[in-house]
């Protein structure tokens, strides 16, 4: 197995501790405890007059559908929960468009603004506000390896000034590598496809996806991308060799290009398997993957109404997902020439006809 670039990092963990954290599932975050005691207080502070003041750095562009959608999902969340933008709050939103750089300038911003508490859109956008402050609460959303990121001490005890709800977990690459090598029993060779800017924590998840491909006589190779020329050219490289699969990694780059990924894919005739089910919708072949990235704002939003009401992010544990979902397209396995198995068909989640 090999990687085609030497980029591609990912820190080290003992897994035994790793997989002690990793086996909590995400405790029921319900409205009805903190409904009862949150409007009272909400209503006196809109009474008082008092503002608070919510910093949100966001990955993509302001342009993006996805976008505007997860921060609609987050705002949703905030009203349930007695907090509107305008009223008794003011919320800040940035966007980084996908740039580094960009996102440590408006963090920095955004932390000069003195909000009571900030909002981490994915890791890059984490790391960038934990670099600008270590006092300001953070919550994040979408993010992948939060321990092995440096950014808690531990899933139930996170420490500092950060916490918030994981989008996927490392050993979910080997799944993904079973599940595709299922589809396509004849792939010989999978391209493991990421942003190394967006997603630092690749490293580990390909790993895990090596792992499986060894058991299973596969080839997985990294194919590392920084903009979308960069689909088109590795996609074309891989479909030079037959016997070809794709696997797509989560992140805030693969979902700003997911239409365009799964074009080339279906240009190129390669079997993928995706994080989450928009890619499946969208015409996909497979996706395996957590809750929905809108979801995963709305739940976040729980969470910076507890920490407005003076809870510590030190108190409040890291949730991990509380249910994987398997979506299979039979259209565009119609078109690659594939048949699913009717016992694959029989554990789907959803299969769209």
């Amino acid at each position: 197995m090999r990687l085609l670039d030497d980029r591609i990092t990912g820190p080290a963990d003992e897994m035994g501790e790793r997989q002690g954290d990793v086996m909590q599932r995400r405790e029921s975050i319900t409205l009805l405890g903190t409904s009862a005691a949150a409007w009272p207080l909400a209503a006196r502070a809109q009474q008082r007059g008092e503002i608070r003041r919510i910093g949100v750095l966001m990955p993509g562009t302001d342009s993006d559908q996805d976008g505007q959608s997860r921060v609609r999902s987050f705002q949703q969340g905030l009203a349930r929960l007695g907090w509107t933008d305008g009223r008794n709050v003011q919320i800040d939103y940035r966007w980084a468009a996908l740039d580094v750089d960009r996102m440590r300038a408006f963090a920095t911003e955004l932390v000069g603004l003195r909000p009571d508490v900030l909002l981490a859109g994915n890791t890059t956008t984490l790391a960038a506000l934990r670099q600008a402050t270590r006092s300001i609460p953070i919550v994040f959303t979408l993010v992948a390896d939060p321990i092995g990121g440096g950014f808690v001490a531990s899933l139930a005890r996170p420490g500092g000034n950060i916490t918030g709800f994981m989008a996927t977990e490392a050993p979910l690459a080997g799944k993904w590598m079973q599940l595709l090598k299922e589809i396509t029993p004849g792939m010989r060779r999978t391209a493991f496809l990421f942003n190394p800017e967006i997603a630092p924590y690749a490293g580990e998840y390909f790993r895990n996806a090596e792992t499986a491909a060894a058991s299973l006589g596969v080839e997985l190779v990294a194919a590392p991308v920084y903009d979308k020329t960069d689909i088109d050219d590795a996609l074309a490289t891989l479909a030079l060799s037959p016997n070809c699969g794709l696997i797509v990694m989560p992140d805030a780059f693969t979902r700003l290009h997911r239409e365009r990924i799964i074009a080339v894919a279906a240009k190129r005739a390669l079997p993928a398997i995706y994080p989450d089910r928009s890619f499946a919708t969208d015409g996909g072949l497979i996706s395996y993957g957590g809750d929905s990235p809108e979801l995963g704002y709305r739940q976040a939003a729980s969470y910076v109404d507890r920490i407005l009401r003076g809870e510590k992010p030190v108190d409040l544990p890291v949730q991990t997902p509380t249910k994987y979902e398997l979506v299979i397209n039979m259209r565009t396995a119609k078109a690659l020439g594939l048949r699913i198995s009717p016992d694959m068909l029989s554990i789907a989640d959803e299969v769209i006809e």
